[in-house]
Parts: C-alpha cells; sequence; structure tokens
C-alpha cells in the first residue's frame, strides 16, 4: 500500500464532516434533514437556519475541500495526482458521509474549495458565473449546474496557459463535475417542470 494513500483517505473523512446539518443541529436544535429540500448544504441551510447559517456551512464546506487537498500537497510534496485524488476523495465524502449514512449534500462548495489549490482562477471564474446566472435566473441549483459544468472548461484552459493540463487534474474536475450534476438531477427535474424555489434575494 503506498505510503500516502492516507492523504486520500484523510480527504474522504475530512469532506465527510456535515458542516450544514451540525450547524442547525446545534443552533437550532432541528435536523435539516427533515426541513425544505432534506439537503445539508448551504442553500437550503440558509433558507432553513437564516444567512449566517448558510454563510458558515459554505464556508466550512469549502474549507474542508482546501484542507484535504492541502494535506495531500504537502505530504507528496506537490504531487498533482495525489492532490487531484485527494479533491475526488473530499467530494466523495461530502456527497456520501459516512456519518450520516452516505446520505449527503450535493458537492458544490466543497468541489470549489478542493479545486482552490488546485486552480484558483478557475474558481474565480466558476464564483463569477454562479453570481451571475443566479442574480439574473434567482435559482441556485442553476446557477450550480452551470459552474459545475463549466468548471471542467475553466481548469483546462486557467491550470497552465498555454498548455492543457495533466491528465489527473482533467479526469479529475470531470469526476466531479459529473457528481455534482447527477446530485442536481432532481433539481434539474424541477426546473423543467417550473417547481423549483427561487432565492428571495434584495435586488
Amino acid at each position: 500500500m503506498n505510503h500516502l494513500l492516507w492523504t486520500t483517505v484523510a480527504a474522504y473523512f475530512l469532506g465527510s464532516i456535515p458542516f450544514g446539518y451540525l450547524i442547525v443541529r446545534l443552533t437550532a436544535g432541528r435536523d435539516i434533514r427533515s426541513e425544505g429540500s432534506g439537503n445539508i448544504g448551504a442553500a437550503n441551510v440558509t433558507r432553513r437556519a437564516g444567512a449566517w447559517a448558510g454563510i458558515a456551512t459554505l464556508v466550512l464546506d469549502a474549507s474542508k475541500g482546501t484542507l484535504g487537498v492541502w494535506l495531500a500537497q504537502h505530504a507528496s510534496r506537490g504531487n498533482i495526482r495525489w492532490m487531484m485524488l485527494a479533491a475526488v476523495a473530499a467530494v466523495v465524502g461530502h456527497v456520501f458521509p459516512v456519518w450520516l449514512r452516505f446520505q449527503g449534500g450535493k458537492g458544490v462548495a466543497t468541489g470549489l474549495g478542493v479545486m482552490l489549490l488546485i486552480c484558483a482562477k478557475a474558481v474565480a471564474i466558476a464564483l463569477l458565473l454562479w453570481i451571475l446566472v443566479v442574480g439574473f435566473w434567482r435559482y441556485a441549483s442553476l446557477g450550480s449546474m452551470a459552474t459545475a459544468a463549466a468548471m471542467p472548461i475553466f481548469v483546462y484552459f486557467l491550470y497552465a496557459p498555454p498548455h492543457a493540463p495533466a491528465l489527473p487534474v482533467s479526469l479529475g474536475a470531470v469526476a466531479i463535475s459529473v457528481l455534482v450534476l447527477w446530485m442536481h438531477r432532481a433539481n434539474l427535474q424541477r426546473l423543467i417542470r417550473g417547481t423549483e424555489n427561487r432565492l428571495n434575494l434584495p435586488f
């Protein structure tokens, strides 16, 4: 067994920390999984527990992904293969957390967090895209799907221009994108039917 495999395992367990569930449980004594969409991510937490709880969930979910990749980066001395393995593992941990019987979030914030140390420029553009889509259409899920779909493209062109990124980077970015999009399949159906919840924004 490779001595660096622990970084992938650690990234999974970091990703598995259900911050949205914990924040609502500790601050309000409620189970976020039984409210709204039942999701433990920032959007549902914001709707059911308020903006500050949602912001905390967003930041912590992204941070746990970044930390998982950081561990792999330092343990492997910057080996991108181990970093990408940790990135995918952290998102898988968030989506399928061992602590919640493998029923977790949709991986958006954690997906952005894991890419921060791999291609910060792609994350910045992805965040801008999310803001533009959500600001115009008022659907958080639509912004998340657009961001997930575009992320592998952003990484491809921004990782090491004018060269294409290493194959593990492209494969890892695509794997995360596919997983996040798959977790939004119910949202896509509701968008098509016109029953998806809109965000109430002050602008």
